[in-house]
Formats: C-alpha cells, sequence, structure tokens
C-alpha cells in the first residue's frame, strides 16, 4: 500500500477504538517495552499522545521512565521552521495543548537531540522491514536525522506490521523497534 492509503486505513482503525481499548492496548504496549535491554541510557524522549488523534497512550511508558529515574526529553513543534524542539519533562514542566491539540510543554531546559539515546516514535503504520508512516509532515524525520548515529528509534503501534509501504522516500527514517500489544519487532537497520 502507498503512504495515502495506509494513513485513511490506521487512522479509521484508530478511530474505531474505545477508551477502554486504546488503555488496554496502551498498557500491553508499556508492558512489551519492559521485555527490551533498552534502560540503562540517560536520556529518553517520548511523546505526549493526542487523545482526539486516538493514539497510544504513554503514560504508562512515562511512570517506567520515571520509575528508572530517566531523563525524559518531550517535544515542542516549531510550525514556521518546520522542527521539532526538545525539553526536559521535569517536576515544575507545565504541559499545554497547542491548536492542534498536541501536548507541549510551555518551555524550560532545552535538550539537543544529540543528547538523546533513544526515542519513542508515534506512527499511524509501519512495515516488516523498520519502515514506517506518520502524519506526513516529516517532523520526526527531521528530527531524527539531527540525532546522533546509533539513536534507538523505538515505533508504538496498536496495529501489526504491514507488509511493505511503498513510495519510501530517502529522507523516511526507518525504525530499530516496533512495538504492538502483541508483540516486539527488531528490524536490520
Amino acid at each position: 500500500m502507498n503512504k495515502s492509503d495506509l494513513r485513511r486505513k490506521y487512522k479509521d482503525l484508530r478511530l474505531k477504538l474505545s477508551e477502554e481499548e486504546i488503555e488496554e492496548l496502551s498498557l500491553k504496549i508499556a508492558n512489551n517495552l519492559l521485555k527490551l535491554k533498552i534502560w540503562d541510557f540517560e536520556f529518553y524522549h517520548l511523546f505526549l499522545s493526542i487523545a482526539e488523534q486516538k493514539e497510544v497512550n504513554t503514560e504508562y511508558v512515562l511512570h517506567i521512565l520515571q520509575g528508572k529515574d530517566k531523563n525524559v526529553v518531550v517535544s515542542k513543534t516549531d510550525i514556521k521552521n518546520h522542527r521539532l524542539n526538545h525539553f526536559l519533562l521535569t517536576d515544575t514542566t507545565r504541559i499545554i495543548k497547542n491548536r492542534w491539540d498536541i501536548p507541549e510543554p510551555e518551555g524550560g531546559i532545552e535538550i539537543s537531540p544529540e543528547k538523546l539515546d533513544l526515542v519513542f516514535i508515534p506512527l499511524l503504520a509501519f512495515d516488516k522491514t523498520g519502515n514506517r508512516v506518520g502524519y506526513g509532515k516529516g517532523y520526526y524525520d527531521r528530527f531524527l536525522d539531527s540525532c546522533k548515529p546509533g539513536v534507538i528509534k523505538i515505533g508504538l503501534s496498536f496495529f501489526e506490521a504491514e507488509e511493505e509501504i511503498k513510495e519510501m522516500f530517502d529522507t523516511d527514517v526507518a525504525l530499530d523497534y516496533c512495538v504492538t500489544p502483541n508483540r516486539v519487532y527488531q528490524f536490520k537497520n
């Protein structure tokens, strides 16, 4: 399938999920993450879920990270420059929703993408080789391109892998892992 068809398909599938299903599936994803040997790093980037888009609820992942006393970094969208800026999440960080309902830090201690060890990535679909489809604006591709070589990229998905995503571009950044409620996919990139 091509990217636009996959976006339509998976947005529709997510819209059919109830709040209870989202919570149950998100908890299963967090539990599957615990099976990975990824918990010895210092800086973890976590997306804050857009409830209106019925994204994976990353609150469970946040609790794991906080319980392990990790540095959690979250993004703020810079619409003008089509970039993400990254801030350390602290006890005093104020989170507000922007005009697209994206929860973002109001400000705080800015963290360079080069400091990040691992990035959890929102997505709509992914395939068996680690290619992914997001919302189509390229924010995460540009962000991941600015991270240090070897940063671990983990997608979180309610759904299993597609066989193949057509129309991939040179600027598309593939995943190292994708975690679903039922399994952990590991890719050779």
